[in-house]
């Protein structure tokens, strides 16, 4: 499939996922006795070497992409930083920052990174990069001008080698769709996680691999638990021996009136010595349960997100204040380091030494998630008009409305008068 084709990056996307880098793969796999198996072997199961059991535990534990609390936590924190499109700043007249709309970059960063991604697609795909192999990379594409007019990512950060050069460059090589690339360190955009050895960031499959195997163990168990096992919501008895008949009519009256969420709550009437007895989930089943439930939270310890947030938690982490409190939490302690990474590097490797001493740089725009409700915008916009800090044409463009004449005056608290009349002491019609 050629890279440029209609849905091939978001296809190859979805392969490294579960790929972790070539020096950890062994940590992954099922060791027995001296030698490794390995699962791509299809004579292990006719040399009764690997067991379909084996085999499915293999599989869950090389995907950890597959546990819910990990797609969900990446998910969220990806399409989360994604929604906040980036855009270049530099200072304005007055010495405060304006959105340069007139910089090469931003198409590139707000609009349309490459031919396949729009700007969404694109930063949630290197932000999940980041999340999972603790590395996103990119390719630059450089106009004759040495404008760069577009960023394509690789799609298998996991296979990426780095290197530092004797002239302390580093070089990056690596094969996408069957071709070897290698690239310089200027021809690049890399964006390194928390960790690693300077030249790449730590993978968070290969640091927290015990974590993810457990959780892994935790959900095989918990399938085999609800596949295999026997359940029922009580038992019917009697001290009466009963013949096949007798039975098959029980069986059938029970299956008849009282299965069904439409027959939830139909009493039932018993004779002949018949008992019904109700039966709740035994400790151990219970255990089980509890079990699945550390294992999300501890994924969700990994990413920093509030297990509330991912539904994991209890209820009253769930609705209401604690909701809320989850939420600021995760905006401050969670997303903002990512963002600021991004951030700096975005900054020092796509603007020139010029731009970044001008002042100009790359930001996020975070306020767009900070925004509350109607009532609270209403209160903030109030609080800031009436001191002065916002006037309302400030206020009305921040909620996309057209300015109004007069609007651009400052005016403050008590009498609405202009700021500049405030401070002066001029009289503002009341005779004070």
């Amino acid at each position: 499939m050629s890279e440029r084709s209609e849905g091939g990056i978001i296809r190859a996307a979805w392969r490294w996922l579960t790929e972790e880098p070539a020096e950890q793969k062994a940590t992954w796999g099922l060791e027995t006795g001296p030698s490794r198996i390995a699962y791509s072997d299809q004579d292990n199961f006719t040399t009764n070497r690997v067991t379909v059991a084996d085999y499915m535990d293999g599989m869950v534990k090389r995907n950890p992409m597959g546990l819910s609390a990990t797609f969900a936590c990446v998910n969220l924190l990806a399409g989360t930083a994604a929604s906040l499109a980036p855009s270049v700043y530099r200072p304005g007249p007055d010495g405060v920052a304006v959105e340069d709309v007139n910089h090469p970059l931003y198409w590139v960063l707000k609009l349309d990174p490459n031919f396949d991604q729009d700007d969404y697609e694109f930063w949630e795909f290197m932000f999940a990069s980041v999340e999972l192999q603790g590395n996103a990379y990119a390719e630059k594409v450089v106009n004759g001008v040495g404008n760069v007019t577009a960023l394509l990512p690789v799609l298998n950060p996991a296979s990426m080698a780095v290197r530092r050069l004797s002239t302390g460059d580093r070089e990056y090589s690596w094969t996408q769709n069957g071709v070897a690339k290698v690239r310089r360190q200027e021809q690049m955009l890399h964006i390194r996680g928390m960790g690693g050895d300077g030249l790449k960031g730590a993978s968070t499959l290969s640091v927290c691999a015990g974590a993810f195997s457990a959780a892994s163990s935790t959900d095989t168990l918990a399938r085999e638990f609800f596949t295999n096992g026997v359940f029922t919501s009580g038992l019917l008895s009697t001290d009466t021996a009963l013949d096949g008949e007798q039975r098959a009519k029980l069986e059938k009256l029970l299956q008849e009136k009282f299965v069904g969420a439409v027959n939830a709550g139909r009493p039932m009437v018993l004779d002949n010595g018949l008992k019904w007895s109700s039966l709740s989930i035994n400790p151990e089943d219970a255990q089980l349960l509890e079990s699945r439930k550390f294992s999300g939270e501890e994924i969700c310890r990994i990413f920093g997100v509030p297990p509330g947030m991912v539904g994991y938690g209890d209820k009253a982490s769930n609705w209401g204040t604690g909701k809320e409190v989850d939420v600021l939490g995760f905006e401050k302690f969670t997303l903002r380091k990512r963002l600021r990474r991004f951030e700096r590097a975005l900054t020092k490797q796509l603007l020139t030494r010029v731009e970044r001493q001008s002042g100009a740089y790359i930001k996020f725009n975070i306020e767009g998630l900070l925004r509350g409700d109607s009532a609270g915008r209403a209160a903030f916009y109030q609080i800031m008009v009436r001191l002065g800090v916002l006037t309302r044409n400030e206020a009305r463009k921040l909620e996309n409305l057209p300015p109004i004449e007069g609007g651009d005056v400052p005016i403050v608290q008590m009498q609405d008068i202009p700021l500049a009349q405030a401070v002066s002491g001029i009289d503002g019609g009341d005779g004070q």
